[in-house]
């Protein structure tokens, strides 16, 4: 049976947060020094935060054998939604990544110059991540569900091990 309730909320969160970032991206086309770039940032990371939080119930259930399938569609469902909108959180002035630098894990970045160099590359690759979490939400069977779980978990993989920058 479908747990619309939790489908529902996530749903609803899913939809506040593209309404705070929309608000971001709405008030900066009014008044520039209204949105900051720390502004975005806290933005793009609230959105992983969300979709790791997803990610984190897919993986549970494979990792445990106990797959629900509603429930992992719907947490795929998210995530294909909000990897959508991610790779628009990346306006240029966002590009603040300094080696060493004393980061505020809150509103500094941790995404490599890469980003803004290869966009094309990034945004393809947030496209790839938001089709295999598609996927992953029409999975008919325990068996889909973990051959797609993995395909969305190399797509993460792939686009963090490229794109993301952490001080050794």
């Amino acid at each position: 049976m479908i747990n619309r309730q939790l489908i529902g909320a996530w749903r609803c969160y899913a939809a506040a947060v593209l309404i705070v970032v929309a608000g971001v991206a709405g008030s900066s086309a009014q008044d520039q020094s209204v949105a900051t770039a720390k502004d975005a940032i806290f933005a793009r990371k609230t959105l992983m935060d969300a979709i790791g939080a997803n990610m984190d119930e897919l993986t549970t259930m494979t990792a445990t054998e106990k797959i629900d399938l509603e429930k992992g569609k719907g947490f795929a469902d998210t995530i294909s939604i909000m990897m959508m909108a991610f790779p628009h959180l990346f306006p240029p002035a966002t590009n603040q990544w300094k080696q060493g630098a004393d980061r505020d894990p809150a509103t500094d970045t941790f995404a490599s110059p890469d980003v803004w160099t290869k966009f094309a590359d990034f945004y393809a690759q947030a496209s790839a991540a938001s089709k295999a979490a598609y996927n992953l939400s029409r999975a008919e069977n325990a068996t889909a569900f973990k051959t797609d779980h993995a395909a969305l978990q190399k797509a993460c993989d792939g686009c963090h091990s490229a794109y993301l920058k952490i001080d050794p």
